[in-house]
């Protein structure tokens, strides 16, 4: 029986080729997007401990509920904006960006551009 790849093992080997290039330290953590075909979520992590510092997610009330749909470029925008205000309260200026396999390209740049007007700096 032969099993066809899909899409997203396509993306899983992607991601885990990147990862190899990208890590997150103390000083400048990775911002890290997952995209799910109802959700968008972001993560600020430190890799030398293995923690998370922050999240954001169209999962959370305070983003989802202006929004109409949770998994378009406004939810995307959303999410970014939110977890570079989150960075900044605690500190957090400059981060490495994982797009996490993905094309630089419709929701994550649309995640990144209001990160990065946030004032973010990758």
């Amino acid at each position: 029986m032969i099993i066809k790849p899909n899409r997203n093992d396509a993306r899983k080997k992607r991601h885990l080729r990147i990862r190899k290039k990208i890590s997150g330290s103390p000083s400048k953590p990775r911002l890290s997007v997952f995209r799910s075909n109802m959700h968008i979520y972001a993560q600020i992590i430190d890799d030398t401990k293995s923690h998370t510092l922050i999240a954001a997610s169209t999962m959370e009330k305070e983003i989802a509920k202006p929004l109409k749909n949770t998994s378009n470029l406004e939810a995307a925008a959303a999410v970014g904006t939110a977890i570079a205000k989150k960075a900044t309260a605690i500190g957090i200026k400059e981060v490495v960006f994982d797009r996490g396999g993905y094309l630089y390209h419709g929701k994550i740049k649309a995640l990144a551009d209001a990160a990065r007007e946030g004032g973010l700096v990758f």
